[in-house]
């Protein structure tokens, strides 16, 4: 009857989809085929006759793999899928509380509010309540809700210990009493309601625990601990909870996921065994193995280590640059190599930490003339933060730029209303001038910087404060940033404007306020690269607004593919490029300080891994520019907990790897050759005052080990060595009794 269904399984596979009526935890390495278990397994309890379909409840995270289990089942079974339970932990939800509104105490027709929803609704509710957003910026009282919410924690149970967290607590029951009253609810509420709903009426949780006989769970490993609670409230005694996930993948804390739910799922359901899925169905050995002898540095782990049937493969391509731009044009170099060797361009992808490494990487490709899309964001120059940045640069070159004026009169926020606005653009058109001109002249300045006619003697009568405060930012702007170096206009422009602060106060700041200094960067490369130029400024806006609007791949193009490690999480590639393999980059030095933060920039580097299916390149660079400053960096401790036999290490002629480790691994300029070797530069070699060390050079100390020395000073007794240890940070060292060696 299903031996069509259940052929070409592998005997894990097939273990875990033909499970007796039991709870499981099927733990799926990547590339094992778990949407495959998971989806046949449910054809499987339906075409066995073990469950009906109204009888199974499915949840995964996103809309994509709902539908992806859909249609996968219905290719299996020839049945309606509208009665089954399959979706993600906020759709189900929904569905439970529009089933049971009046129980949930909501309205039939409540609506759900989205993230923009939910910010307007928290700014309204600050302006009712008159609360200064620069005490409680309107962001902040949002994660607050949200964060809280998440943890199953209404404002009636939190334990304020200060004034501020009082407060905060405070509006929170004010924004749900608002919520109440307008008969809405946000994401975070669906959850918490749905789960407060099962927990406080019994009846209605029997109904649902007799009905779901069978759980099934996708990504298990990014459940949070609210999500767990809902599950085992639904599952009852007699219900098997089916849960496939994988605990070397969780890379999503910062958002909730809690990855001991998998071990408390373990011990809460008494799981007997836990079935393994190890053979990989995508990439080859060698890339595996690499994946392995990396995760395998993880405390408690469930522990699983993949295989495959396909065959060691190539080695992993290991190459250090002398700097990050010289990594980009080995990567280009490379991409273009493959390109004559048949490998498609969206076949490729070019995976990076931060989103702020992405500048250098379009920079390049956008010199090579190759298409490009970036996965899940936006590319460098179309980015919010940059283009506000931009639009306040625009005005200091011109400050009649009508669009620049609009995009940041009133960003960050300074008090200037839509009221506001439209009295400034009704001012400027009876004059015919701009909204600059005209914005001076509603300020009570008068009519400054701009090149039109005054507005005569038309105004509103009445200082406008938020406008005088604007037209005075952008003249003391003007003023300080006449005669500086491009890098230091945009720095400070940045800083004056208030932007650095804005996202300082945003929980979720960090990555734009690291584009923002890579802005900086990017400046500082144009006027290399640019030379003798007489108005540097305009011709930097210039250069930024045609790298944002050329090489844009359209839709079903051949592009390379760019993202992020979280956004790679789930797609596979051909060829896979990680870049900036640095310590303090990845892993990144806002996490690598805590044992915890450690081991997930250390799944991340797993997940990144396991996105190659033939090809694999690891690169990092000895200097990278950092807000406009030169960084000297050594090589991530991942790459050292790689052994050197799966990697091919290549070398340009002119440039030599320093390092002990880099001279006891096969190091090949054979077929392994570097394109474009005639281009590259030497490794840094800037001397150290009055001593034979260079900056960039790699050392040993036979207390602190290895490092790389950062930076010098003092000439003769007096000189000193800044160096960067691996293992035991930044220290300075005096020349004369710093028993230093060359690595």
């Amino acid at each position: 009857m299903s031996d069509s269904l259940l052929s070409g399984l592998n005997p894990e596979q097939l273990e875990a989809v033909t499970l007796p009526h039991q709870s499981a935890l099927i733990l799926a390495g990547a590339g094992s085929g778990k949407t495959r278990v998971l989806t046949t397994r449910i054809a499987w309890l339906i075409q066995s006759g073990r469950a009906r379909p109204l009888n199974l409840l499915a949840v995964t995270f996103t809309n994509k793999a709902a539908r992806e289990m859909l249609t996968r089942i219905t290719s299996m079974l020839p049945i309606n899928p509208r009665g089954m339970w399959i979706g993600t932990f906020h759709g189900l939800c929904n569905r439970l509380l529009r089933a049971h509104y009046r129980d949930a105490g909501l309205p039939q027709s409540f609506q759900i509010l989205d993230s923009a929803d939910q910010l307007s609704a928290v700014k309204r509710l600050m302006k009712r309540l008159n609360i200064d957003d620069e005490k409680f910026p309107a962001r902040q009282l949002l994660y607050f809700i949200n964060g809280n919410k998440d943890a199953g924690l209404r404002a009636s149970r939190i334990e304020a210990s200060d004034d501020i967290s009082r407060r905060m607590t405070e509006f929170y029951s004010a924004y749900d009493e608002q919520c109440n009253r307008e008969g809405v609810v946000d994401f975070a509420e669906l959850l918490l309601r749905s789960y407060e709903l099962l927990a406080s009426n019994a009846s209605l949780r029997d109904h649902y625990r007799n009905r779901f006989s069978h759980i099934l769970v996708d990504e298990f490993q990014d459940t949070s601990s609210l999500q767990y609670q809902w599950l085992k409230l639904l599952a009852g005694r007699d219900s098997a909870v089916f849960a496939v996930g994988d605990d070397d993948q969780s890379i999503y804390a910062f958002r909730g996921a809690n990855v001991s739910n998998m071990q408390s799922f373990e011990r809460d359901f008494a799981i007997g065994k836990v079935i393994k899925l190890e053979q990989n169905y995508r990439s080859h050995g060698a890339i595996l193995d690499a994946a392995n002898a990396l995760i395998s540095q993880n405390r408690g782990r469930l522990g699983k280590n993949l295989w495959t049937a396909e065959g060691r493969g190539e080695p992993l391509r290991l190459y250090q640059a002398a700097s990050d731009f010289e990594e980009a044009r080995f990567i280009v170099d490379e991409i273009q190599n493959l390109r004559r060797d048949g490998v498609g361009l969206s076949d490729i992808a070019l995976v990076y930490r931060s989103n702020a490494q992405s500048r250098v990487l379009e920079h390049a490709l956008f010199n090579a003339a190759l298409p490009y899309r970036v996965y899940g964001g936006l590319r460098f120059f179309e980015r919010q933060e940059i283009k506000h940045a931009l639009a306040y640069l625009r005005l200091i070159a011109n400050p009649d730029d009508d669009n620049a004026l609009l995009r940041v009169i009133n960003f960050p926020p300074r008090g200037i209303g839509a009221r506001s606005l439209e009295q400034l653009n009704d001012a400027a058109a009876a004059g015919k001038v701009s909204l600059w001109q005209a914005a001076a002249r509603e300020s009570g300045i008068g009519n400054i910087g701009g090149r039109g006619s005054g507005i005569g003697s038309r105004g509103c009568g009445k200082v406008n404060k938020g406008l005088a405060a604007f037209v005075g930012l952008i003249e003391g702007m003007r003023s300080a940033c006449a005669g500086l170096p491009l890098p230091e206009i945009i720095d400070h422009v940045i800083e004056t404007s208030g932007l650095k602060t804005h996202y300082q106060n945003d929980r979720e700041g960090a990555d734009r306020l690291e584009n923002l200094g890579e802005l900086v960067n990017a400046a500082t490369s144009f006027v290399r690269e640019a030379g003798d130029v007489e108005d540097m400024l305009s011709s930097f806006l210039a250069h930024a607004s045609l790298e944002a609007g050329e090489h844009q791949a359209g839709a079903g193009a051949d592009a390379l593919q760019l993202m992020t490690v979280h956004s790679a999480k789930g797609l596979e590639f051909h060829t896979v490029f990680i870049s900036g393999l640095e310590e303090g980059l990845f892993p990144h030095e806002n996490s690598a300080l805590e044992p915890a933060g450690l081991e997930e920039e250390r799944r991340l580097m797993y997940v990144a891994l396991t996105r190659a299916r033939r090809r694999l390149y690891l690169s990092f660079a000895q200097s990278r520019m950092l807000h406009g400053q030169t960084r000297y960096s050594y090589e991530s401790r991942f790459l050292r907990e790689i052994p050197e036999e799966l990697m091919q290490k290549l070398l340009a002629p002119a440039l030599s790897f320093n390092s002990g480790r880099f001279r006891s691994g096969r190091e090949t300029s054979g077929s392994f050759a570097l394109p474009g070797q005639s281009r590259m530069r030497a490794a840094l070699s800037q001397p150290t005052a009055g001593s034979q060390w260079n900056i960039g050079q790699n050392v040993v100390h036979p207390k602190f080990g290895a490092g790389v020395i950062v930076n010098a000073e003092g000439r003769g007794s007096d000189a000193r060595v800044q160096v960067s240890f691996y293992d035991a940070g930044v220290k300075w060292l005096a020349l004369e009794y710093a028993r230093l060696s060359a690595a």
